[in-house]
């Protein structure tokens, strides 16, 4: 399966909904219940559409669904709406754009609710799993799952997952994330290490002693030969990375 993980980073989905901010300004008309009108909604539509053939090839989709205003906002009339990204908006799952009166006779800014969608394959659960599953190639099959669902990017390569305890519980259909695996232990404090340090075009190793657990993920200190204690990441089996 083709990586997909490169393609869905937060940077390009940022670009993605940066096009569609960047295109001719929205005619916008609310109604009572603080919903837009159908032209409107037409619009933004047919932009995020716009916005989503530009972040990938044709297997992956983008779907921008806005949300409403708030129905107790009474905007004055205005001619000329410039939409915007806030800062600190995050231009991935549930988020909001800005909406400006730019040429009006009362100048307005509110924010709109929207909820971006990026459809791409990904490895789901065959069926329903129980907390503590051990995967198996035939627990898992591909399927169109929204990334942005959630803050991590679903599992893209199987061999990753096949072997692999779940932390929870799967609903059929549910893509395999990292958050859904149990954490490996890759050794225990007083076991030896490799210890390889990494810095600015170089690295060295060596071997040390583990001075806590080594769980993947996760810092660990460890006593080389002379001494001296360093802080790394536990990476795979009695190996530790340490960036100088």
């Amino acid at each position: 399966m083709k990586p997909f993980a490169c393609l869905l980073s937060r940077v390009r989905t940022r670009a993605c909904l940066a096009a569609l901010l960047a295109a001719p300004a929205l005619t916008l008309a609310q109604g009572s219940d603080g919903s837009l009108d159908a032209d409107t909604l037409q619009r933004i539509q047919a932009l995020g559409e716009q916005a989503g053939a530009g972040l990938a090839p044709g297997a992956m989709r983008v779907a921008i669904e806005p949300g409403r205003l708030d129905p107790r906002l009474r905007l004055a009339p205005c001619e000329r709406i410039e939409p915007y990204l806030p800062p600190g908006a995050r231009a991935w799952g549930r988020s909001r754009v800005g909406l400006r009166c730019v040429q009006g006779p009362t100048p307005w800014n509110v924010y709109l609710p929207v909820t971006v969608k990026v459809f791409a394959p990904a490895w789901v659960a065959a069926s329903a799993l129980p907390a503590g599953s051990e995967l198996r190639p035939d627990m898992l099959r591909q399927a169109e799952v929204d990334w942005a669902a959630s803050a991590t990017p679903p599992v893209v390569d199987a061999a990753k997952l096949v072997g692999r305890l779940l932390a929870r519980p799967l609903p059929a259909g549910a893509a395999v994330r990292l958050g859904d695996l149990k954490q490996r232990q890759w050794f225990a404090a007083g076991d030896t290490v490799r210890l390889v340090a990494r810095g600015r075009g170089f690295s060295v190793s060596g071997e040390g002693q583990a001075m806590s657990p080594g769980v993947e993920g996760q810092t660990v200190r460890v006593r080389t030969e002379t001494g001296r204690v360093l802080t790394g990441q536990a990476v795979g089996q009695n190996r530790v990375e340490v960036q100088l």
